[in-house]
């Protein structure tokens, strides 16, 4: 009688996301208990439990790589340096809403709860080596997400940036999910490493498996808003609680681009003088659009958006270059990118005001004058979103073209430059709006900073300009966490 083979499973690889999970359920019970007012303790629990989660994960370095629950999961420094990613924008996330919450009258513990099952999701996806965890990840993610998106129930749009959200991220898991089965079908198994195998061995029958790439591709670009899949995206993050806005653009789109770099880069390698190409005009499309619409907002959080849009783009400039040099630019800007970004949305947090009335920018005039260490905090990230030394989105920027260059792309790390050029001027429109304009003459309230806040807008400056001006180490760590991939 043959045996039954006994599954591998080690709960030790997956300890961040059991961490997270059981932080979400204990902000669950506290919020049954909590009295209505001063609910903070169930925010800072929750970043108690990112901080551990962060520690497990250095701790689970993956060096060498190892694979577990039966070659479903893997553990390696690429994984590790996204999944750093993730819990630092979660851990950011936490800290902008705690005064946020409170001001719009939802400082529930299910709205952390939320938070931390989306990262817990996306630390899945990040370390999926088949595709059915990644799938489960994902999956884990977004609906978290398509709740998040909406929790401003009273606000109507905010009810319909879910609906959309939910609605067209439905769209896009069908195309990745049928993408999955046309390469199950093809190749006969979802994990990854054998389905290297059997495309570099050509087994795989080949009109399938280029259907199930090009399907698996449109779901992947959806989750990173890569053009033409963007549509969901400035509606989305203007309609969003600020925080929310400001979580989905870091640590969602980081573990959307992990895990479809490491499938595409892992699974078909033998493929990619077909892939590539697709790759190149959706990056130039990618980049293109989101400056040139950002040119005409009005509102400073649509303006992010179409920005985040643009810097999805010069991502996939780096996805298209490859090696070791535009891989590790490609983890390195996804590092910068977490800091300038959620540092910006903390300050619209802080001027939005309750209701989030004041985000256009002309609600920014004279910020300089009347609040100067902020504007100055908000200067420093528009400018490193723009790519102005000596930030780190300058380096950021710098190491991705260098890398397309370095590979032959010069087309592609000349139009992505343009691009960066294109930038510049929807953000110093609003650094001039807030110190080249007067000072408006309604009375105002005056903005009241909490702690929390002040804390996440010195981590984000520290991250913005540190980061360009010392480098190495950072890239170091990058490259050495490809090279492990």
């Amino acid at each position: 009688m043959a045996s039954i083979p006994v599954p591998d499973i080690s709960l030790g690889a997956i300890a961040p996301e059991i961490t997270l999970a059981l932080t979400a359920v204990v902000a669950l019970m506290l919020e049954v208990f909590a009295e209505k007012k001063g609910r903070d303790h169930i925010a800072y629990i929750s970043l108690v439990g990112v901080i551990v989660a962060c520690f497990i994960t250095f701790r689970l370095a993956g060096d060498p790589s190892w694979t577990t629950f039966s070659g479903l999961y893997v553990v390696d420094r690429f994984g590790q340096f996204f999944k750093l990613i993730c819990l630092l924008g979660t851990g950011m996330t936490i800290l902008v809403s705690v005064k946020y919450n409170k001001d719009e009258g939802i400082d529930n513990g299910e709205y952390y709860a939320l938070l931390l099952f989306a990262t817990s999701g996306m630390l899945f996806m990040v370390s999926g080596s088949d595709m059915i965890t990644i799938f489960m990840g994902l999956e884990v993610m977004s609906i978290s997400l398509y709740a998040l998106a909406g929790y401003t129930r009273k606000r109507a749009r905010s009810n319909e940036a879910s609906v959309k959200y939910f609605i067209l991220g439905s769209l896009s898991t069908a195309f990745l999910l049928y993408g999955i089965a046309l390469i199950y079908g093809s190749t006969g198994s979802t994990q990854i490493d054998i389905i290297a195998k059997a495309v570099s061995s050509g087994s795989g029958v080949e009109a399938v498996l280029d259907l199930g790439i090009v399907m698996l591709m449109i779901g992947f670009a959806f989750k990173v808003s890569a053009v033409p899949f963007h549509m969901w995206t400035p509606d989305v993050y203007q309609g969003a609680p600020t925080p929310v806005t400001a979580f989905m653009s870091a640590g969602p789109k980081a573990a959307a681009f992990a895990a479809f770099f490491r499938v595409f880069n892992v699974a078909f390698p033998s493929l990619q003088a077909d892939w590539w190409v697709i790759i190149w005009i959706l990056a130039v499309a990618t980049m293109t659009v989101g400056n040139v619409i950002a040119l005409l907002q009005n509102d400073v959080k649509r303006m992010l958006a179409y920005s985040s849009i643009a810097h999805a783009g010069y991502i996939l400039v780096g996805f298209v270059a490859g090696g070791a040099l535009g891989s590790s630019a490609i983890m390195y800007y996804m590092l910068v990118y977490t800091f300038m970004n959620i540092g910006a949305f903390a300050i619209v947090t802080v001027v939005g005001r309750k209701g989030e009335e004041k985000t256009k920018f002309s609600d920014f005039t004279g910020l300089g004058y009347r609040y100067p260490l902020m504007a100055v905090a908000l200067v420093i990230f528009l400018f490193s979103l723009a790519g102005i030394p000596p930030t780190a989105g300058f380096v950021g920027k710098f190491y991705i073209f260098m890398a397309a260059l370095k590979h032959g792309y010069v087309y592609l790390a000349v139009i992505g430059v343009v691009n960066s050029v294109i930038s510049i001027f929807y953000y110093l429109r609003l650094s001039v709006m807030m110190y080249m304009q007067d000072e408006p003459g309604e009375d105002l309230p005056p903005l009241v900073f909490a702690p929390s806040l002040i804390a996440v807008m010195i981590v984000a400056i520290y991250g913005s300009l540190w980061l360009g001006i010392m480098p190495a180490g950072y890239i170091s760590f990058a490259q050495s966490a490809f090279l492990a991939l």
